[in-house]
């Protein structure tokens, strides 16, 4: 039986207890469940914040000598958490997986805050390292188009459907920019005959509508008609191979295959594909608003990352064909 999202919650709080202290326990399951109710963020997303915050209180606990009470974080000092941090770097864990410890702490600690358990003042006092930055890297139409189409794959003992099946799920990616997630959270009854547009729930539960054009409704009318399976009006359209809901796990090794055939850069990965989708708008001429409006984003600062993309790639564009690109200025 599929585990719920109550369920899926339950199980990232039970994994709190064997890390904290029985006070620090009961308020990080609260936090959970906050996170979910007025957050909104979904039960993956919360599994990963008790994960991060599990991972702090355990090197709290080797730094401390016992598992932390509620007191013992509130008298933390600034040193105590640089050590925590000291510790997962010489874990060899990355720079950005620092700063998603460190953001998951001090989500927990303005919860504490905020019923009255404390201040954690310590998290604050403490700068997160810096990330390295990098440029979302698009694969060019061509290669977009390739992955997109079950041709690529017809030299493979695969079922028709699946064939079809891993196609429509690409053709949403880079048809209609959505994320793996919300391509394999759409239902039947996202699809009624005819439309040309769909409602697709996000980040937080927000919906936003996304036109449907005639290349991607033909990739999902072709799957549905060769799927062996009749979901529900309300479950996951994209079935697995016995019929279960279709992992993302499933779309990624398709992917993998396909651009180890068509020569592709390890980055052509299913959500490179959203990036494209963002990244081919933007160089003809598409609106960053209305890019925003249907990548989901909630601000246009995530969107305006774009623009550096297409930047880099005229440079670049640029550098090879200009005659004097390479001549000294």
């Amino acid at each position: 039986m599929a585990m719920t999202d109550a369920d899926k919650a339950a199980r990232a709080a039970h994994g709190l207890l064997s890390a904290a202290a029985p006070d620090v326990a009961a308020a990080a399951a609260a936090w959970l469940a906050r996170l979910g109710h007025e957050r909104r963020l979904s039960a993956k997303t919360r599994e990963a914040y008790a994960r991060d915050l599990s991972m702090v209180l355990l090197r709290l606990t080797e730094h401390l000598g016992q598992r932390p009470t509620l007191a013992d974080l509130a008298g933390l000092a600034p040193a105590d958490v640089r050590a925590v941090l000291a510790a997962r770097r010489a874990d060899g864990v990355a720079p950005r997986t620092v700063v998603r410890l460190l953001a998951a702490a001090r989500s927990f600690a303005r919860h504490l805050e905020r019923e009255g358990q404390g201040k954690v003042g310590a998290l604050t006092a403490v700068r997160a390292p810096k990330v390295p930055h990098s440029l979302p890297k698009p694969v060019s139409v061509e290669a977009a188009r390739a992955l997109a189409d079950p041709a690529t794959r017809a030299g493979e003992a695969r079922e028709p459907w699946v064939l079809a099946r891993d196609a429509a799920v690409i053709a949403l990616l880079y048809g209609a920019g959505l994320r793996i997630s919300e391509a394999l959270g759409l239902t039947p009854r996202d699809f009624p005959p005819g439309a040309n547009q769909l409602t697709v729930t996000g980040k937080g539960q927000k919906t936003r509508m996304v036109p449907l054009i005639a290349p991607v409704a033909a990739a999902v009318t072709a799957y549905r008609e060769l799927c062996p399976f009749s979901p529900a009006p309300d479950a996951p359209l994209f079935r697995g191979a016995k019929g279960g809901p279709l992992s993302p796990r499933i779309v990624q090794l398709a992917v993998a295959r396909m651009r180890g055939a068509l020569g592709l850069a390890d980055t052509a990965t299913p959500h490179a594909l959203r990036h494209s989708f963002a990244t081919h708008l933007l160089s003809r001429g598409g609106d960053l608003r209305a890019i925003q409006e249907l990548l989901g984003h909630a601000s246009l600062s995530t969107t305006q990352i774009y623009t550096q993309v297409d930047a880099a790639a005229l440079m670049s564009a640029w550098r090879a064909a200009h005659p004097r690109a390479s001549a000294r200025r």
